[in-house]
């Protein structure tokens, strides 16, 4: 599971990486252990050598609770179980609600296949159930879209379902292994959840259920999924239908049917979580009305036939406020050209803080709402620049920001524009 999927500026949510000592103790031992993950330049194995190295010299050494906690991190970068849980647990009765090592530790539990290590697993599983629920709750700090903070916490809870369902299943819990598994999938429909649906099915002897829902698995609309998962499923489901059916007749209609059945699905659900939003069901931006800051609105199809460059941008995306004076570099190149408009697009989650950074970094000119823009051009970082030819197709969309060659930004976006604007409108 790509549990630390969930970023919020940069850093995974519910993070307890324990602080290394530093006082405490012997500048020597500090320099040693500097020296030595220097030396292992990022490498997860050489970083897990120097830790087993330093552990096996030093097993009372005060960095104990730091070196454990970065091996564990480092044997579930290396899909290594055995030092996942070794180092995982220690570390996890001292940061119990650490989200970087809860599933990481409960995936690598389940594993073992045993009732013992399920019965640890259920444990952990149940404990990110609970944070994530917690973080539900609590709500969106504000720093991502609503759709995609809602996106992102239905995936958490999902993950843990599944590892639920999985250790309830290995305990002898079969009903409630199939019962979690479906609750998974209700929480997010992803190929992960319908595949734990199937699994039970099977093992419950119950292969025409087990069938359709490998079927769905091989079929939904998921970006989680890898070829190698589709690959899996595609085999499975034949073997399980020609130990059924006797061939494979049949099997091309049933596949059709699931990825219809799934594919509304996930439109019903994607939808729903856009039904509040101003331009929901547009697929066009030149059928899109931003709202404005100020409470006038912008019909983007009164721009048709001029470039459009819109800046989007956060009050608490620090890179997005380091690239505004680029911007403004940008602006006044263009400024006796009325074929260039240029948008302030804000995609904060809420827009109580906008009116006060804007007054407080002294930014001028009207500010927009996203209003949609993100999911219709998939914007999953900030800043993004997205330029729009005459004719409202999309010409690019620059992500990031790179500080290091922050130089180069303004004659990109000069270049970007002036090709744009070569191009005829219709």
């Amino acid at each position: 599971m790509k549990w630390c999927a969930l970023l919020i500026a940069g850093s995974c949510l519910f993070a307890q990486t324990p602080a290394a000592p530093q006082a405490d103790n012997p500048a020597s031992e500090m320099e040693e252990l500097r020296v030595a993950f220097g030396q292992a330049n990022t490498s997860e194995i050489e970083v897990l050598r120097v830790i087993e190295q330093h552990l096996a010299k030093k097993p009372d050494t005060a960095f104990r609770p730091y070196l454990e906690h970065r091996a564990a991190e480092a044997a579930i970068a290396l899909h290594n179980d055995a030092l996942v849980v070794r180092y995982g647990e220690p570390s996890l009765a001292r940061t119990p609600d650490d989200m970087k090592l809860l599933p990481g530790v409960a995936h690598s539990l389940l594993a073992l296949n045993t009732r013992e290590a399920a019965d640890h697993a259920l444990k952990y599983t149940r404990r990110a159930e609970d944070l994530v629920r917690q973080l539900q709750k609590n709500g969106n700090p504000g720093n991502v879209s609503p759709i995609e903070w809602r996106n992102q916490t239905d995936r958490l809870l999902s993950a843990a379902l599944i590892d639920d369902a999985r250790a309830n299943g290995i305990l002898g819990h079969p009903d409630e292994a199939l019962a979690t598994a479906q609750r998974a999938f209700d929480a997010y429909p992803e190929a992960a959840a319908v595949r734990e649906i199937s699994y039970w099915y099977e093992q419950q002897g119950k292969p025409a259920e087990a069938i359709r829902a490998l079927a769905d698995a091989f079929t939904i609309p998921d970006a989680q999924a890898t070829d190698e998962d589709r690959a899996k499923d595609r085999a499975h489901l034949g073997e399980l239908y020609r130990k059924a059916k006797g061939s494979e007749e049949g099997l091309g209609s049933l596949c059709l049917e699931a990825y219809d059945r799934e594919a509304a699905l996930v439109k019903a659900r994607d939808l729903s979580l856009h039904r509040n939003e101003p331009n929901a069901g547009r697929t066009n931006v030149l059928d899109f009305t931003l709202s404005g800051i100020d409470g006038k609105s912008l019909a983007m199809s009164s721009l048709k036939g001029k470039v459009v460059v819109m800046d989007l941008w956060a009050t608490w995306c620090i890179p997005c406020r380091e690239q505004h004076p680029l911007y403004e570099q940008v602006k006044e190149r263009y400024r006796l050209n009325t074929s260039v408009v240029f948008l302030s697009v804000n995609a904060d989650a809420s827009p109580e803080p906008v009116k006060p950074y804007l007054t407080a970094q002294k930014w001028q000119g009207p500010v927009y709402f996203e209003d949609g823009l993100v999911r219709l051009y998939a914007v999953d970082g900030l800043p993004a620049t997205i330029i729009l030819d005459r004719n409202g197709k999309l010409f690019t969309h620059l992500n990031g920001y790179d500080q290091e060659h922050k130089e180069n930004f303004v004659e990109l976006l000069t270049a970007r524009i002036r090709d744009a604007l070569a191009l005829p409108a219709n």
